[in-house]
């Protein structure tokens, strides 16, 4: 299976999620691609939608290598085995964590006008994306999330590989993923079109939906 675009990527997610009700619903999407996903979930289901924006930490003399991710609120999922590989000093790694913490902020009040976070307690909140790859910026948006109090989370997602699944399957009441490939080396492979969503989409489909 390949998706033709995000839009209809998250048309599928949509039917797929129809078959279970969502009262007190809130689809919490991960920026920029997730957002088109997520916009088209919260139409099929009659839902607000809102962000979450985890962001990878990149090790500081080559961003490419993935120490771990981290949230808004500090949240913070670290790759054990790539800081054990570096030995950074502690100065160094919270350099970087401070540094992704402020685009963090940054990029919340540019997409919904405030770096508040959603309010969650009590929700059925449905978080997702255009996809998942090693998992670790989706397992700290999860972590950061859980300590808002949501009745239930499902994930919701077009691709993931199963090991990846099978790490963040622990952390949600609910897993919903169309498709688990046993070839997996990115998720833009799953898409014809995956051309890079853009600040401005994110800022017009929040406009539209996170009333």
């Amino acid at each position: 299976m390949v998706f033709k675009d995000r839009a209809e990527a998250g048309k599928r997610l949509a039917t797929e999620l129809s078959r279970w009700a969502f009262p007190n619903g809130l689809v919490i999407a991960v920026p920029r691609g997730g957002v088109v996903i997520g916009a088209e979930v919260a139409r099929g289901l009659g839902l607000k939608l809102d962000l979450i924006i985890p962001r990878k930490l990149g090790a500081p003399h080559n961003p490419e290598l993935a120490l771990g991710a981290v949230t808004q609120d500090g949240t913070t999922i670290f790759n054990r085995g790539m800081l054990g590989l570096l030995q950074l000093e502690d100065k160094e790694l919270q350099y970087v964590i401070e540094r992704e913490i402020k685009e963090i902020k940054r990029r919340m009040i540019l997409y919904r006008g405030s770096e508040d976070y959603p309010d969650c307690k009590n929700k059925r909140l449905i978080i997702t994306d255009d996809g998942i790859a090693t998992g670790y910026t989706m397992l700290a948006a999860l972590r950061s999330l859980k300590k808002f109090e949501p009745e239930e989370i499902t994930l919701a997602i077009p691709v993931a590989p199963a090991d990846t699944l099978t790490m963040l399957r622990g952390e949600v009441n609910r897993v919903v993923c169309l498709l688990v490939p046993e070839n997996f080396y990115a998720v833009g492979q799953f898409y014809r079109d995956f051309e890079q969503t853009s600040d401005d989409e994110v800022i017009n489909i929040l406009r539209e939906l996170k009333r």
